[in-house]
Order: structure tokens, then sequence, then C-alpha cells
């Protein structure tokens, strides 16, 4: 391992590379941002793997060409820095910087190349659809991290990652001899690793690939340690990658052990999107920044069985052709972490996660939140995925409301219905940040025997504004199940594209919001023929990643319309004996 890293800003001006570096210092974003930052040198001791790391900017007014070779020969790994708004900066890593790192050097002496998409506060979704071409391009590329500096997302994250990339690189792992080295603690001697390269090649047509073992020489080595007698050498790497007598991988490979105290919640945290996301990327085989059918089946090949159902693709956005796209894939998995971390502890084993990215299990690529409790009481929460129950009468419009969260329009989910699904997943912009927010739809016949029945992180109540008794059913759960929670609740009118129907007799749901301190119904549709509209999503996830300010905020205003109301009066007593005296005069 190397005693330090040195990491280079490179990237065309006004990226943002000075304000990631000062960011990352200062750990706030700079009002004034020089031309060029000075060296910064980060100890040990405040660094994940421990090494001092020198972080260098560049500025192509302030330096020569000259000195930026000399920078470059330095570095142990590059951030080429883009834009993610701007698509010229990103052509600019394919024709100027790469090659300015890399023209000419062979495979194995590449410096290694993290892509940083800077400024993604001022872009709703991602740039990875452009970026992905470029990274399958060129195989120095370890990962791509978007960023803001404006708002410090992902800003440690992006060194952290610089920092692995030398430390740990990607591109050994499947090198004999890294291999040797990872199963059997030593490396073999270099005349009788290439004796064994010379072997493979000499039997097989494609054994042997830039100078490593592809899986068909891999397996052609281990047939002949079976056939010569030397059984114990497939078996200690069967065993390694955690498999035991019966050929099957053991329970304390797949299932480590995980504790999850009463009232937290489970998340991917950057490594296991990290990993999964590299291995989306190696399974899209047409390189369209999407899984089809057979490149998902081929994902899963590893697996005993298909962990998803075809219920899937109403779960998760795809693409126009229907097609799971790394968002979905990415937001599919965080479902499962949040709500089996168990099942998700198995498939990260089934895809060689603790081998693959050298962690001691699965769990590394999982947080466990905050207790809820404590978020309350301290007014803030770390949390990014959040639960939120759909609530109503049958027929109030609660799958069409799921699908419209996915981008869905009626006419749309009339025109390929799909199968059914109980969840939605989707990312939610908040306050600038990206929050995962789960809608699960109650069934109106549950009958909330337990309080985890009703437990969420938000709940969404739905009545439809067309039929009379719609919205009793929600008044009736609210009342029961709800009213004295801690847990933030959104009423919600759908079908307003029809006639609203008369309501019984008794506090329209205007009035019942207003008397139990909620904010009034919010008026939904996704009759129309473009794409739903997004604001009641994006209110519920702010409900949730804010529960402790609903009565707060109400109680709030309540005060201060109070205090308006007593100075209007105060006024006009005042003004009132004013004209008495002045007529008394």
């Amino acid at each position: 391992m190397k005693r330090d890293v040195r990491i280079l800003l490179l990237g065309e001006a006004q990226v943002g590379k000075t304000s990631l570096i000062m960011a990352l210092v200062g750990e706030e974003f700079p009002e004034e941002v020089p031309p060029r930052a000075e060296e910064i040198t980060i100890p040990a001791d405040v660094t994940p793997e421990k090494v001092p790391t020198h972080i260098v900017d560049y500025s192509e007014s302030e330096q020569t060409e000259d000195e930026l070779q000399e920078e470059i020969a330095k570095a142990n790994v590059v951030c080429v820095v883009y834009d993610v708004t701007k698509e010229a900066t990103i052509e600019k890593i394919r024709t100027k910087w790469i090659p300015m790192v890399n023209g000419g050097v062979e495979k194995g002496s590449r410096i290694p190349i993290i892509l940083v998409g800077n400024k993604s506060d001022l872009q709703v979704g991602s740039s990875m659809d452009v970026i992905l071409p470029i990274m399958n391009q060129f195989s120095e590329i370890e990962t791509c991290v978007e960023c803001s500096a404006k708002n410090l997302k992902n800003i440690s994250e992006l060194f952290y990652y610089a920092q692995k990339a030398v430390l740990h690189p990607t591109a050994p792992l499947y090198d004999p001899e890294e291999k040797q080295k990872s199963c059997f603690g030593n490396p073999l001697a270099p005349q009788a690793l290439e004796d064994v390269k010379m072997v493979v090649w000499k039997n097989t047509t494609d054994g042997v690939q830039d100078n490593g073992l592809t899986l068909n020489g891999f397996l052609f080595l281990n047939t002949l340690f079976i056939q010569r007698g030397r059984h114990e050498t497939t078996w200690t790497i069967l065993r390694r990658f955690g498999y035991d007598d019966e050929l099957e991988l053991t329970d304390d490979y797949l299932y480590p052990q995980f504790r999850l105290p009463p009232g937290c919640s489970t998340e991917l945290n950057h490594l296991g999107y990290q990993f999964l996301q590299r291995l989306f990327e190696k399974h899209d085989k047409d390189q369209d920044g999407a899984l089809s059918p057979a490149e998902l089946q081929n994902f899963f090949s590893v697996f005993p069985c298909v962990p998803w159902g075809p219920e899937l693709y109403n779960t998760v956005c795809t693409t126009d052709k229907g097609l799971l796209s790394l968002h979905g894939f990415l937001c599919q998995w965080t479902l499962m972490a949040y709500l089996d971390v168990q099942h998700c502890l198995e498939c990260l084993g089934y895809l060689g996660y603790p081998i693959l990215s050298e962690q001691d299990s699965q769990t590394q690529a999982l947080t466990v939140t905050r207790e809820k409790r404590i978020d309350l009481e301290k007014g803030q929460t770390q949390r990014n995925v959040f639960l939120c129950k759909v609530l109503g009468a049958r027929g109030a419009g609660k799958s069409a409301f799921l699908q419209a969260f996915l981008g869905r329009s009626l006419a749309a989910q009339r025109e390929s219905p799909g199968e059914p699904s109980l969840y939605a997943i989707n990312t939610v912009q908040v306050n600038g940040q990206e929050k995962y927010l789960i809608l699960y739809e109650v069934s109106a016949d549950t009958k909330f025997a337990r309080p985890s029945d009703a437990a969420c992180d938000v709940a969404c109540f739905i009545y439809d504004l067309s039929d009379p008794g719609s919205f009793s059913y929600c008044a009736s759960i609210y009342k029961q199940h709800y009213v004295d929670s801690q847990i933030p609740c959104v009423f919600v009118a759908s079908k307003t594209d029809l006639p609203e129907a008369s309501q019984p007799p008794g506090l329209s749901p205007a009035e019942f919001c207003y008397k139990h301190c909620l904010p009034p119904p919010f008026l939904f549709s996704c009759q129309g023929q473009g794409p739903p509209g997004t604001a009641v999503y994006t209110k519920l996830a702010t409900a949730a990643t804010f529960p402790h300010l609903n009565a707060v905020e109400l109680g709030a205003a309540s005060f201060w319309l109070r205090v308006a109301l007593g100075a209007a009066v105060t006024a006009l007593v005042g003004v009132t004996l004013y004209r008495l005296l002045a007529k008394n005069k």
C-alpha cells in the first residue's frame, strides 16, 4: 500500500475545481473563489485509509503546459471535473483530458481517473447516461461521482473514491497474480506465474487476455488442478469465496451478523451504490444505459433464483422502451435494503461483494440510521430513505397515485398495465438534497391490529373528490390511528378532473384538516396526457424529512396571526381614543 496519495484536479475553466477543494476544507461553499487553490495536505489520522493525502488544483490561466505535465507525472490519481449542465465540458473528457493524462501510456501504467460531475444542484436528474459510454471506452476510469460544491453533496465521497482508486485499484482484481495473493496469502514467483499463464494460453483459445486470466482460463486452470490430484488448491479457492463442502455458500457468508435496533432503518451507503453501479455497467452489454430482460437474467445467473418478479416494472422508473434503467435499478436495491435487510445481505453475498470490494462482509455496504426518536428530539435527520403509506377507500385512486410517482399518466397506465405492485420508489429533491421516497399502498381492508401497521415516516390519505363517501374512510382511519401520533399526515383529493361531489353533512375535508392542524387537502389528478406533476410527492418527502417542523410551523403561524390581530385591535382602539380626545378639545 502506498504511503501517501496525491490527487490532481483537472477540467475546463469554471467547472468548480477550486470550489470543490475549498468546500472540502472549509465545509461550506466559498463566497469568494481564487483562480487556483494552494496545495492541500490532509493528515493521515483524518482520512478513511489512514494515509496522508495531497490535493492539487490546476488553473489553465495560472500554469504553463510544462507545469501541468509535471503535476500529471507526480499524481497518483486524477479527478477530471466537468459541469453536469454543460455538455461541452463532458465532451472534453474524451477528446482532451484523458488523452492528456494517459495518452500513449501502456495499460498497466495508466493513472487511475475519477470523473467528477459538479453543480448537480443546478440539474434535475443525472448525467450518467452521457458518462457511461465514456466510462466503458476508457478502462482507467475507476468511477464517476456527481456532486455539488454549493450544497456540499458528495464532496467527502469524491475524495474518498480518489484515495481508494490508488490504494485499492479495481484493475488487478482479475489478474492471476492478485488472485493468488487473495486466496493463498503469498504471491507466486514471477517465473511460476508466467508458467501458469503459458499453460492456460497453450490449452485454450481465449484463456488469457490483457495479461490476465479470463473466466474460461480460470475454469481450465482449476479443471487441471483436479485432474492432477491437486483438489486442495481448488477447495482453498472455493472456501476463500464462502463455499462449504456441499458447494453451497455458507450461512456465515450470506447472513453476516447485523444488528438493527428498534426505531432505526437500513440504507445502502456510497460503497454499496458504487459496487452495484459497477455491476450494472458490466452487465449492460449493449451500453444503452438499461438492462434488457436477457441482461437482467444474466445479472442474476449466480443466484439460486431471480429475486425480482414482473412487478419490478411497476415499482421503479423504466426507460421509454420499458427497460430497467440505472436509476430504477438502484431504486430497487434501495427498496430491498430498506424493507428486508437480510435478503439484501444475501443478494450482495451472491454477487461477491466482500471479495470484489475487499470488505469484511456485506454489512459494509449498508448504513443503520439513527433512532427516529432521537431525530425528532434533535430536530434533524440524516436519513435518505423514507416510507410513505398511502391510505384510502377502495377506488380512491391509490394505485394510480403510485404509478404517477413513476411518471406514468392514467392513459399510460391503461395502455400497458403490467403486473401490479404495492410499492413504488423514486427520488425526490428536498431542499436541494436527493431523497428516496417509498410509497406503499395500504389495502382498504387492513385492520391495523398492530402499531406497526400504521407506522411510517409520512401518511398520505387519498380520497376521491367525485365520491361523496370516500373522505369519511380517510377521516376515520386518521382519527383512530394517526391523530395522536408524531407521524406527519397529508390529505390528497384525487380525480380533480371529475366534477366534485357534494359532501355529506359534517365537516368538509378542508374544515377537517383545519380542525386537526393539518395542511389543506392537496388537489391531484393524473388524467392529463403528459407526465403527472411531482409537487405532491415533494410535499410528502419534505414532511417526512422535517416531521418536527409540522406542529412548530403551524404554532408559529398561529402565534404571529394572534400578534397581528392584537396589533390591529390596539391600533383601532388607539385611533378611536385619539378621535374622542380631539373631539373633547
